[in-house]
């Protein structure tokens, strides 16, 4: 739209004697968003008092349907101008509410990628459904000592790629990250848009960071250790994504290999007009798909995370009218030392791990696919997949309690 001017002749106290010119104001297009009222509220009321991000978006448009970066604020004092000290309280505020954490958060992604890892493995040959890992709850590089920890110090046992995935095991991952190298990893993991802007269409995103040898002498002007494509096997280390990226890639692996672009406008109004222009979905790339089997595998193994026996958010599908698909994910703030313990109640809350989980639902015709990271929140299972589930059942038909 276009602001108004009218020039007026007054007295010199400011009373108006008669318009000289006026320029009347041009409305501006009316926008109507993807945003899910009902689903926004009910994502926003899930994260209580914690900080964080999530997304919710449609696998088979792009469209989003919940958009959340807590914690928020009032947007209404900024309309006829904040005054200095309400921007100063929300400027200052320690957990920052200005920050829009769901375009420029950039996280650790953590165990969140390790469906992405495994199919990676799959279609480049360098597992497959019966390879196995002997988990004794560590990992060590042939020739080194240092131990490269599991999360579950007394291991998992032998492993396959299921088990792996359903359980969380770091040292399979850690294994298979060794076995493919830091440049093969990223440029596989780039066509799920990992290292890039997601190109939502709200200025300001961030492209997070998918590393590789390249990467660190371009930018640090280091080599790279073999060390760092372990870590970055379990979504550590350099790896960072933000939740839009998160969301992107999940809904990719729901609707079969699609990269869409996310929208959060629907469509356009004209002033005084009655028409809608409607935004079409774009389709950014179309993955390469070597075996299905390959992919159905990985799928298998998220939907063991949530409805399996053994599975790290089996809490959240216990009572589920419809099938889940999803991934938990625990993200290292800050790194502990090869022996050292993490010990969350001994340690500052801004230090405590972020929680992460990304799913998609209904599995047999999937509608939703969503990404929450919850800072400092712990694990995944725990605190990030019952955020998430609550968002599906908003969506999906439930009634929120």
């Amino acid at each position: 739209g276009k602001v108004g001017l009218q020039q007026v002749e007054t007295t010199a106290q400011g009373r108006i004697i008669r318009v000289l010119n006026r320029t009347p104001p041009v409305s501006g297009s009316n926008l109507y968003l993807t945003i899910d009222s009902h689903v926004q509220k009910a994502a926003e009321q899930a994260f209580a008092d914690f900080s964080g991000s999530a997304i919710a978006m449609d696998p088979n448009n792009g469209d989003i349907l919940a958009f959340v970066s807590k914690p928020t604020y009032d947007p209404n004092p900024f309309v006829n101008g904040i005054d200095y000290d309400a921007y100063a309280a929300l400027r200052n505020n320690d957990k920052e509410p200005l920050f829009n954490r769901a375009l420029r958060g950039q996280y650790p992604p953590g165990s969140t990628v390790k469906p992405f890892m495994g199919l990676a493995g799959l279609e480049t040959g360098i597992t497959s459904e019966h390879s196995k890992t002997y988990c004794p709850g560590f990992y060590m590089l042939p020739g080194k000592d240092r131990k490269y920890r599991d999360w579950k110090r007394t291991g998992h046992g032998t492993v396959d790629l299921n088990s792996a995935i359903t359980q969380s095991c770091d040292v399979y991952f850690y294994d298979l990250a060794q076995s493919m190298g830091i440049d093969r990893i990223h440029d596989y993991l780039q066509h799920f848009g990992f290292g890039k802007a997601a190109g939502i269409d709200i200025q300001g995103e961030l492209p997070g960071l998918l590393p590789s040898k390249e990467w660190k002498r371009s930018r640090r002007d280091q080599p790279w250790f073999p060390g760092e494509t372990i870590i970055t096997g379990i979504g550590q280390g350099f790896f960072l994504v933000t939740p839009i990226q998160l969301a992107v890639a999940t809904a990719a692996l729901a609707n079969g290999g699609q990269m869409l672009q996310p929208q959060i406008v629907h469509a356009e109004q004209e002033a005084e007009s009655d028409e809608l222009q409607p935004h079409h979905p774009q389709v950014l790339e179309t993955l390469t798909i070597g075996e299905q089997q390959h992919w159905d595998m990985v799928i298998h193994a998220m939907t063991d995370v949530v409805h399996g026996a053994r599975g790290t958010a089996r809490s959240i599908g216990k009572d589920s009218p419809y099938m889940i698909a999803g991934k938990t994910g625990t993200a290292q703030v800050f790194g502990l030392k090869e022996e050292e313990k993490y010990d969350a109640d001994a340690i500052a809350e801004k230090l405590r791990d972020h929680a992460l989980f990304i799913a998609f639902a209904p599995l047999d015709d999937p509608k939703i696919a969503v990404a929450v990271i919850v800072e400092n929140g712990g694990g995944g299972g725990s605190v990030a997949a019952p955020i998430a589930r609550t968002i599906m059942d908003a969506y999906l038909g439930k009634p929120t309690p």
